[in-house]
């Protein structure tokens, strides 16, 4: 399992607005057998309700601290990319999606939700860019978390996938109008290069790795990248990265097979398929 919860402090800074992504879901031809017959179908009513997160007054929900200097400065893509903190510290990694509300953000089912027999995870709250113990475009609370009813009835791997609709304090603008976003991808096949980025539970910078991907099973994709320990989980998996911005498509998160992977070096992803497409729709009807 890819998810811890360590003790580390949050600084926060001001915010810096980055280019938006400019479109919706990209659906592709697939090129596999196991998912070529499965229908693109009209986004059904959500199965389960989603869940209205309750957060700590004095931890998720409060407004990041004053600016003492200028914000620093972010690489090329990290902007969207950031750290989940329940409770006292950072335990999953996380991703801003586009969407028309622009309040989306991707991780793993397991990163907030239990699974079968558990709860939902409160007090969540995301660190967009987040290194070096430095939350440069603050602390955005989840305000609603959904993942499919097979993840929460079962702990089913094939869809260890998730939705965080988040907020700012005193923020009236959408995350990705400050963070920018990666789109989602579904259907594209198990054969990618990506880029593959999370955040250890022990360090404070996140681990970047880039690599082809290859089908695990029927539902599973895999990627061989070393150093992606506990507090990765939830790390997207971006392909077609623009050159310049860095921003591309995400086409899975670290999650799926034994909850991503129980050695570091071999990392695991649900494949991101119509299941998906529809909890994305559910999602940003939520907003």
């Amino acid at each position: 399992m890819r998810v811890s919860r360590p003790v580390l402090l949050v600084l926060v800074c001001a915010l810096v607005a980055l280019p938006i992504a400019g479109s919706a879901v990209i659906l592709q031809p697939d090129d596999t057998a196991a998912v070529t017959d499965v229908p693109v179908i009209e986004t059904p009513a959500p199965e389960v309700a989603p869940h209205t997160v309750e957060a700590a007054p004095e931890t998720a929900a409060a407004g990041p601290a004053a600016a003492t200097e200028a914000a620093p400065v972010v690489p090329a893509g990290l902007a969207p990319i950031g750290a989940l903190f329940s409770g006292d510290g950072h335990y999953c990694t996380a991703s801003v999606v586009h969407s028309d509300a622009g309040d989306l953000v991707l991780t793993a089912a397991h990163c907030l939700h239990e699974g079968e027999g558990g709860d939902y995870i409160d007090d969540i709250s995301f660190a967009p860019g987040y290194h070096d113990g430095v939350a440069p475009y603050g602390m955005w609370t989840a305000v609603k978390t959904l993942v499919a009813p097979g993840w929460i009835e079962s702990s089913d791997p094939d869809l260890d996938v998730g939705f965080i609709t988040v907020r700012q304090n005193g923020n009236p603008h959408p995350i990705e109008s400050v963070t920018g976003a990666n789109q989602l991808g579904v259907a594209r096949g198990f054969d990618n290069k990506i880029t593959m980025t999370g955040y250890p539970d022990d360090t404070d910078a996140p681990v970047v790795c880039t690599n082809t991907t290859s089908r695990e099973s029927e539902f599973q994709m895999r990627v061989d990248c070393a150093g992606f320990p506990e507090g990765t989980s939830g790390g997207p998996w971006v392909t077609d990265a623009d050159p310049v911005t860095k921003l591309g498509t995400v086409i899975g998160v670290i999650g799926g097979y034994q909850f991503g992977g129980d050695e570091a070096d071999t990392s695991y992803s649900s494949y991101f398929d119509t299941d998906v497409q529809s909890l994305y729709a559910q999602s940003t009807a939520l907003g």
